[in-house]
């Protein structure tokens, strides 16, 4: 069995010990690094790692807080890095998997990858043992219910039309108004976000600011920004700034509603 792995950490060295450490890990994958808190969370639900070597203080966000953002959307095992043990309590109340004080030798880590390999070999097996009836459970949950909007009436001088949703790249607000930009054109319509977001699938669209709903469909993909604020760069070249204030709709980015 092979496993995804994360390694977080702001220190360059101390990425490069754990992934030397790592090479001699045959059933770990390094599929990614990040600096920083904000980074972390991004890449956790970008890449979805099974474990995650987490460091706790960090620019942005500490490590507590990355896993507070991540869990109700992917909740990897963990193994805490840090140089100070007065976390090492806190680490074991949100279930962290083991606790590497720095500076850890090869030893202590293969220590911490072995305490993590069964957990990890036996949660590949229920989740293995789940496929198959995920298929079933998702026909008898049945199409997604009716009542969200399919297409806008827009009214452009004396003539009226309709925008389909799918088509929407992000909705504005610009005072009373909405614009609604699409890949050809920009169009106005009189009504509020507030007025319009419960109407649309939360699948497909979610709010990223607090005048800007963005059609998920059209995200080409996530930068870390500043702040824990994420640029959102679309298929048609615009960028989008995500604010802090709407962070928890960061779920809606990988299919789970906001």
């Amino acid at each position: 069995m092979s496993y995804r792995a994360l390694i977080v950490d702001d220190e360059p060295l101390s990425r490069r010990i754990i992934h030397t450490f790592l090479r001699d890990e045959p059933a770990l994958e390094v599929v990614g690094e990040a600096a920083n808190g904000t980074e972390a969370v991004l890449q956790i639900l970008q890449l979805r790692p099974d474990l995650v070597f987490l460091d706790v203080q960090m620019p942005e966000l500490d490590g507590f807080e990355v896993l507070r953002e991540v869990w109700p959307y992917h909740q990897p095992f963990v193994v805490f890095t840090t140089a100070y043990d007065a976390y090492a309590l806190r680490a074991f109340e949100v279930s962290a998997t083991d606790y590497l004080l720095k500076p850890f030798d090869r030893l202590r880590f293969q220590q911490a990858v072995e305490r993590v390999k069964q957990p990890l070999a036996l949660a590949q097996r229920r989740d293995a043992a789940a496929r198959p009836a995920l298929p079933p459970l998702l026909a008898a949950v049945g199409p997604p219910a009716p009542g969200f909007l399919h297409r806008l009436l827009v009214k452009e001088q004396r003539r009226l039309f309709f925008v389909k949703t799918a088509d929407i790249l992000y909705f504005e607000a610009d005072r009373n108004y909405l614009r609604v930009h699409t890949p050809t054109h920009t169009h106005l319509i009189y009504q509020s976000l507030t007025q319009l977001e419960p109407q649309l699938a939360p699948l497909d669209f979610t709010r990223i600011s607090r005048s800007c709903i963005v059609g998920l469909n059209h995200v080409a993909e996530l930068e870390a920004y500043f702040n824990g604020e994420y640029l959102v760069k679309l298929h048609n070249g615009e960028t989008l700034k995500w604010t802090r204030t709407y962070r928890d709709n960061l779920g809606a980015f990988h299919g789970a509603p906001s």
